[in-house]
């Protein structure tokens, strides 16, 4: 959608500069005319995307996995592996970018999806290294307990202490 509104504004100018009689007022109106099109398609965009999360994942199934760092900057968080009811659902390699997000206190949604009422179980489990270059990797099972509406459950590691620690929002 965004190529094809490239393409129109892109025709719409070749005209314009082909065009002999045409004055710089309307030219500017044409510009306008054009700002005002992209931002409503911006604004399209977003909501559309607001309605495909809603419908792809109801309030009442959807279930996020957030993942943090604890205060350890010496610690540089590698993979991260999510199994839920006994398979893999999230895989992630992190870039240096968004490890230094994650020991800034930033915090990643690893997974979204729909998980039915009950308990269910979660592994994670993490590879990472210290600024010495020693390797860390630990695992750690976490029930998530499910009931209607939407479930968040934070996963925190601390790297150094190879521990993962679990919260529920």
């Amino acid at each position: 959608m965004c190529r094809i509104l490239q393409i129109t504004i892109l025709m719409l100018l070749a005209s314009v500069c082909f065009a002999q009689s045409v004055s710089r007022d309307e030219i500017r109106g044409l510009d306008e005319q054009i700002q005002d099109v992209k931002k409503d398609v911006i604004d399209l965009t977003a909501e559309l995307a607001q309605l495909e999360e809603k419908l792809l994942f109801p309030s009442n199934t959807q279930a996020s996995f957030f993942v943090s760092l604890a205060g350890d900057n010496a610690f540089s968080l590698e993979a991260v592996e999510l199994k839920l009811n006994n398979e893999i659902v999230a895989h992630h390699l992190y870039t240096f970018r968004e490890i230094e997000a994650l020991q800034k206190g930033g915090v990643q949604r690893i997974y979204t999806g729909n998980v039915q009422t009950g308990n269910h179980p979660l592994e994670v489990s993490f590879i990472g290294k210290s600024a010495s270059g020693k390797e860390y990797r630990a695992s750690a099972n976490y029930t998530v307990d499910k009931e209607v509406g939407p479930k968040f459950v934070e996963i925190k590691i601390a790297g150094a202490e190879s521990a993962i620690n679990f919260k529920d929002w």
